[in-house]
């Protein structure tokens, strides 16, 4: 099936995507409020509406979250925007190859940019891209966003061998610090 959208009469706009890549039911909400069905081939429509129904609460709560993440966002002037890259500049190539050092990664090129959907990405050739926006967070989580892409010059993906490397390489902190990482935005 095709990604469809509803409008559910309850939880309002749902994007339904079924696919074989889907392995459990899941739910995401995005910062719209639309809401995000995903599930796989052999589960029925019925009944992935029937668990998005059962997670109604759940999604009310996650809406208001992040309305009011919205509300409290700043908006960058140009000029800070340039004061956070050149910060950015000047710390987090350091802080990459400080870290690839210790942990025995190679990278290729480290690029800064003002990304404001992602902290950071690897390329397939181990170029890292940086979010300018790493400058607004506490220093242990610019720490563990290097080291995240550090080690997707291994596992280029999201596996059960990647977080096993990245939580050795964060002293077994690794899931205590994505989850940290969720409460903050880019701007």
């Amino acid at each position: 099936m095709p990604t469809q959208q509803i409008d559910h009469p309850a939880l309002g706009a749902i994007t339904l995507s079924q696919s074989l890549r889907n392995r459990r039911i899941s739910l995401a909400v995005k910062p719209s409020g639309e809401v995000r069905l995903s599930f796989p081939v052999g589960v029925s429509q019925a009944r992935a509406l029937a668990f998005a129904e059962s997670k109604a609460e759940w999604i009310r709560r996650t809406r208001t979250r992040l309305a009011e993440r919205q509300a409290e966002r700043h908006i960058c002037t140009p000029d800070e925007i340039e004061a956070l890259r050149r910060e950015a500049k000047h710390i987090l190539p350091a802080k990459v190859e400080y870290f690839a050092r210790k942990f025995g990664f190679r990278y290729g090129r480290v690029t800064i940019r003002a990304a404001r959907t992602k902290w950071g990405c690897c390329t397939g050739e181990n170029n890292i891209s940086l979010s300018l926006f790493l400058m607004t967070l506490p220093e242990h989580l610019q720490d563990y966003v290097v080291i995240h892409e550090l080690c997707h010059t291994v596992h280029h993906n999201h596996s059960a061998r990647f977080h096993a490397l990245a939580d050795r390489c964060m002293g077994g902190h690794e899931k205590e610090l994505r989850r940290q990482l969720r409460n903050y935005h880019t701007m």
